[in-house]
């Protein structure tokens, strides 16, 4: 079973929406249903939280970690010493408890954070928020650390400390048959999970994701979402995150997000809804809680102009806030909902590849309709000579693309680095690389023909490319002509291609290529070589390097 499997388990699962489903015994205690056995004592050092199902957990009250998760009356929590916290750690906190009707909210103060933790009465979650406020701490996450030898310890995000070998910056690891695993290689596209976690067929646990509107990167963003060794597992909720981050850090109250404990399956999908519909939290009290009422929602009748070889993505952003919708097949309508009120930056999405932007102003309470939106900035419907790849803001088409999201590029299942094309016609993308890198497979040569009547002419040559390590960029030369060397534009500053992620900010290079570049005799090759240049220097994968999404010529 796939840890991101967001299907309807075939296994007996204990459904997570509501007490009764649960199976908890129900009392009613002053006109509040209550799960038999919910509430919470102190033994002095921790908060002891009853969920009045299977579950019983232990917040610390001088630090607010997560100290134990017993489930049906096994230990689940802890590994290496360290317990699942806010960070790696806050330390010294004030943290209060406070008992609503059937939930228990556990308050940690640090500094400007706030930190919450919640039981539901007859629900086996553990419920989170965070309230970052400040830079004070430079990443935004919740890890849960977990008992070794519990979970199965396999996956691209596995590895074997004793066993396998450290190839990359203590975190990229190499077995003895030539795979790669790391904890960056757990990580999927934002838009595309609900869940992670990990099962043993007859228990599992999950993190559910929140909306993620504090968060950064938009609905491509790849983080971290867990990991495994003989040592421990950990499982996280990553906000803000500096590997391939292409935004600022967003400030305020994120979540809920949940640990939750099932019968062996996935989540159920009405948890995953249940996330979404909050209003038990609304009594809590929680400071800059933004309840359903206080949102809004924006939709649109469709976008003119789609492919319909492509899925089309609906983002919007601003300082405060993120969110994304998926765009109907075949009439590109969308609706957002649970918006904070502000103006935003709606951008349209062929793939990962902007093809529109526009701005729209949400409103609490009520619905911002849109017209349709014509698609004008798509640089597939220019005519081409001759295209490499196609313009979906991916690395999708190349070689080895696929690989590098859970993979090294040193890793044996990788095809040969180098490969030069011959255009005669068909498809080629499948042959050409997917990154260029200065020290690996610099000089990547492109062969084609051209007419006399287009050797009489300039053309431009396009090169896409969705991010870059080290500020490589290509220098083009066609036969004997070279263009100039091209300005960087702004990428992540960290590691991208060889920590599973092509993700950063597409760019498109332009090169006026002159008449007299181009071979008069259409029997003859032109000759594309494609070099990486760049100010930095580096070694191997950690040279200067690219991501390339499309390469075209155009008449």
């Amino acid at each position: 079973m796939s840890p991101y499997d967001t299907s309807t388990s075939p296994l007996r699962r204990r459904t997570l929406l509501g007490a009764a489903a649960a199976g908890a015994a129900l009392t009613t205690v002053g006109g509040t249903a209550r799960a038999a056995g919910f509430g919470w004592s102190d033994d002095g050092a921790q908060y002891v939280v009853d969920t009045g199902a299977g579950l019983v957990f232990k917040v610390s009250k001088s630090t607010g970690d997560l100290t134990s998760l017993v489930y049906k009356g096994k230990e689940y929590e802890g590994y290496g010493g360290k317990h699942s916290h806010v960070e790696s750690g806050l330390g010294a906190s004030t943290v209060t408890l406070a008992q609503t009707g059937s939930t228990v909210l556990v308050t940690v103060v640090h500094g400007t954070l706030r930190h919450y933790l919640a039981a539901r009465a007859g629900l086996d979650n553990v419920y989170l928020w965070t309230d970052k406020a400040d830079t004070s701490f430079t990443a935004t996450r919740f890890i849960a650390r977990l008992k070794p030898g519990i979970f199965p310890n396999e996956g691209p995000d596995s590895w074997v400390e004793g066993a396998d070998t450290v190839i990359e910056a203590g975190d990229v690891w190499q077995r003895a048959d030539g795979q790669t695993r790391s904890k960056h290689y757990s990580g999927v596209r934002l838009m595309d999970y609900d869940h992670v976690g990990y099962t043993t067929g007859s228990v599992g646990l999950w993190m559910v994701r929140s909306n993620h509107e504090k968060a950064s990167g938009g609905p491509f963003y790849r983080s971290l979402l867990r990991h495994s060794n003989e040592l421990g597992v950990g499982l996280y909720e990553i906000l803000h995150y500096s590997q391939s981050q292409t935004e600022a850090m967003r400030f305020g109250l994120q979540g809920p997000y949940l640990l939750a404990f099932t019968d062996g399956g996935t989540p159920d999908p009405a948890l995953i809804a249940a996330n979404h519909d909050t209003s038990w939290v609304d009594p809590l009290g929680i400071p800059n809680w933004v309840g359903a009422a206080g949102r809004g929602r924006v939709a649109g009748v469709g976008l003119a102009g789609m492919d319909a070889d492509h899925p089309y993505t609906v983002g919007f952003a601003n300082a405060d806030a993120q969110y994304w919708t998926r765009a109907a097949a075949g009439t590109g309508a969308f609706s957002c909902r649970g918006m904070l009120p502000g103006t935003y930056t709606l951008t349209v999405y062929k793939g990962e590849l902007a093809v529109h932007t526009s701005t729209v102003t949400v409103t609490a309470g009520t619905a911002t309709a849109l017209h349709t939106l014509t698609l004008a900035n798509d640089p597939s419907t220019a005519p081409a000579l001759w295209r490499v790849g196609d313009w979906d803001g991916t690395p999708g088409a190349f070689k080895n693309a696929a690989l590098m999201t859970y993979a090294h590029p040193a890793d044996v299942r990788a095809a040969p680095w180098t490969g030069n094309v011959v255009i005669d016609g068909g498809d080629v993308s499948g042959s050409f690389p997917c990154y260029l890198w200065k020290d690996v497979n610099d000089g990547v040569l492109v062969y084609f023909r051209l007419t006399a009547a287009q050797a009489a002419a300039a053309h431009t040559l396009r090169i896409g490319v969705t991010t870059a390590f080290l500020n490589g960029r290509p220098q083009v030369t066609v036969n004997d002509w070279v263009s100039a060397i091209p300005a960087p534009p702004t990428q992540p500053s960290t590691r991208s291609l060889t920590n599973g992620s092509y993700r950063g900010n597409n760019h498109t290079f332009t090169y006026v290529v002159p008449a007299s570049a181009w071979k008069t005799d259409p029997s003859q090759y032109n000759v594309l070589k494609l070099n990486i240049v760049s100010g930095s220097s580096g070694t191997g994968f950690l040279s200067p390097g690219t991501a390339i999404d499309c390469i075209d010529l155009l008449p």
